[in-house]
């Protein structure tokens, strides 16, 4: 179990270990994986993993809507900019198409436990849209009385009737991206937002009973100082949210163009940004949130916290939740699923996820099936992640990966882990630096600066 305490990180170690490595939202990572998985075999892999893993716990289901009406040239999500909302219509319909292709793969009724609504921005969408989306995909499936459903809102241009039409289709959680409150930060990465905006939709989805609201807020973004950071956050605090999502800016100008536009001397220098990080932290902590893996923080009546108490908590490509699947159904341009067993992720561009979809079958472009070792590893990061802690055979370990105590022996002699017989402990020290922990225990991580990955701090 994670050893949450009020301590803050010294400088050097952010320095140290301020490498490229892995977020772990999958294992192997992304940029592992390759095109040779096509259409037709992840079919065949997909109706097996259901018929395999469906009856136990059901299925996750992923909807990436990826329109925006104005570039966050921080952002580095999939997403299409335009203001022309024409281009609902089509894609509901080419995310309906794709729906069917998976129901003839299952050889039974899903059941539908956990459902997001990702993006770009899923308000961007009108409340009709997603009312007619949703009812045409929940009338194929059933939803038991426990599942939790949530999705992505801008406060810009959240309404109630968008928060009405999703709580009917039993929508209890919603996420509003704050990022950042202060006048210059939001002009540097051009997300104009309004406090009173946040406050509107706040206090709105309180009134029609969502039960959990979650603020995603960044730290290292050009031009943040750890006094306007401050700020930000007692602002935002002072709605009391549920849930805190405090991400690290990644800098990946190589795959986000639009990050290209910031200059790179208004960015935080490793330093700074974990001072940024270690003022974030200390305030949740003093306003009674506790921290929740990597990234989170929560109340402690909220789902997460009971299920990081209860040994519960799990991790995917959705994010930290307290109902663990072992299938996830990815829709939509982009869209990753995750059978457990294997990876495969949706074609980026929207001619080509059209196209795709088209044809009658899976619109997936790249992916990976895992071996069992790869497995183990898997298991591993997760339980690192989520818990801050795994149990693992010492002489298995070596046999797949034969550097891992050479890798580890720095971050234990650092204090950020304990290993002590076939027991690995994150610290409270090292809570700061999960990625760097699961990365050496990673036999296909090869440390190097080239740009693939986002730094760890």
């Amino acid at each position: 179990m994670f050893q949450t305490v009020n301590t803050a990180t010294p400088i050097s170690l952010a320095v140290k270990y301020n490498l490229p490595v892995p977020r772990y939202t999958s294992y192997p990572a992304v940029p592992d994986w390759n095109s040779s998985i096509d259409a037709s075999g992840w079919s065949d892999h997909f109706r097996e993993a259901f018929s395999k893993q469906h009856p136990r716990n059901g299925l996750s289901l992923y909807l990436h809507l990826p329109f925006c009406e104005s570039l966050c040239t921080y952002c580095g999500c999939n997403k299409k900019i335009t203001t022309n909302h024409d281009v609902e219509d089509p894609y509901i319909k080419a995310l309906l198409e794709e729906w069917k292709i998976y129901r003839d793969l299952m050889s039974e009724v899903p059941v539908i436990r956990e459902c997001h609504l990702g993006g770009g921005t899923p308000t961007f969408f009108s409340p009709a849209h997603l009312e007619h989306l949703l009812h045409a995909i929940f009338n194929l499936a059933v939803v038991p009385k426990h599942h939790e459903f949530s999705f992505e809102g801008h406060p810009n241009n959240t309404t109630s009737d968008h928060l009405a039409v999703l709580k009917a289709a039993g929508f209890r959680r919603v996420s509003y991206g704050i990022q950042d409150l202060d006048p210059v930060v939001q002009r540097t990465i051009n997300r104009i937002q309004p406090f009173e905006n946040v406050v509107r939709v706040t206090e709105e989805a309180r009134r029609q009973g969502y039960r959990s609201i979650n603020f995603d807020l960044i730290y290292g973004l050009p031009r943040q100082t750890e006094k306007s950071l401050k700020k930000t956050l007692k602002t935002a605090l002072s709605l009391r949210p549920d849930r805190i999502a405090f991400y690290s800016y990644a800098h990946v100008p190589w795959t986000s163009r639009a990050q290209r536009l910031f200059d790179e001397h208004d960015l935080p220098d490793p330093e700074t940004k974990l001072r940024l990080y270690e003022t974030g932290k200390q305030i949740f902590l003093k306003h009674g949130y506790q921290e929740i893996g990597m990234d989170h923080f929560a109340l402690p009546g909220d789902d997460l916290s009971l299920a990081r108490q209860e040994g519960r908590l799990h991790r995917n490509f959705m994010g930290y939740t307290p109902l663990p699947s072992a299938l996830l159904l990815g829709l939509g341009v982009s869209s990753i699923s995750d059978t457990g067993f294997g990876y495969a992720q949706n074609a980026k561009s929207l001619l080509e996820y059209y196209a795709a979809v088209a044809t009658g079958k899976p619109a997936v472009v790249k992916g990976y099936y895992s071996q069992q070792e790869e497995q183990t590893i898997r298991k591993h990061i997760q339980q690192i992640i989520c818990h801050g802690h795994t149990s693992l055979d010492r002489q298995a370990l070596s046999a797949i990966h034969p550097n891992w105590l050479e890798r580890l022996s720095p971050l234990e002699a650092d204090g950020l882990v304990n290993s002590e017989g076939n027991n690995i402990t994150v610290t409270a020290a090292g809570f700061s630096f999960l990625r760097n922990i699961c990365a050496a225990i990673d036999p296909r991580f090869e440390p190097n600066n080239k740009p693939v990955y986002s730094k760890a701090v």
